[in-house]
């Protein structure tokens, strides 16, 4: 009796064991392109990912670097005050973008061009999402207030 106790133990630890296993290995894998990282122009400069990884670059806007191209296509420069990458988006601004303002860009680099797919802005005149404003101290740009 105590010998079937002690199989059933076993096989249940063993059941639950590959149980946590298998859904382990299928949340990473449903969240494999979901997952994208945060980098300055700072970081994307000294560190170029690859040209098929999906990232977010943030910074603030070089002021005099956007450029209206043809439709919706749009050029413009992004900064954290140490280096500079430069970005080509098509489709819409956000109302709130603008020169000199934060963003945050979803897309790829390569050779040299940040190739966004989405663009984010501020929200209200104080406002800098924390990943830039992070970036922007480790720089020496940004200054709070307080």
């Amino acid at each position: 009796m105590k010998n079937i106790k002690k199989k059933r133990r076993v096989q249940i630890i063993f059941i639950a064991a590959t149980a946590l296993a298998a859904s382990t290995a299928l949340i990473g894998y449903a969240l494999r392109d979901g997952i994208s990282y945060y980098r300055s122009p700072s970081q994307v400069v000294s560190e170029p990912p690859s040209p098929t990884e999906m990232f977010r670059l943030g910074g603030l806007v070089v002021e005099g670097s956007v450029v209206r191209g043809e439709g919706e296509s749009v050029r413009f420069s992004v900064t954290d005050g140490g280096e500079v990458v430069a970005v080509v988006y098509k489709g819409i601004l956000p109302d709130l973008f603008g020169e000199k303002q934060g963003m945050i860009g979803t897309g790829t680099f390569e050779d040299g061009v940040f190739s966004a797919t989405e663009i984010l802005a501020k929200h209200d005149e104080e406002y800098i999402p924390k990943e830039v404003m992070d970036s922007l101290r480790e720089q020496g740009v940004y200054k709070s207030a307080n």
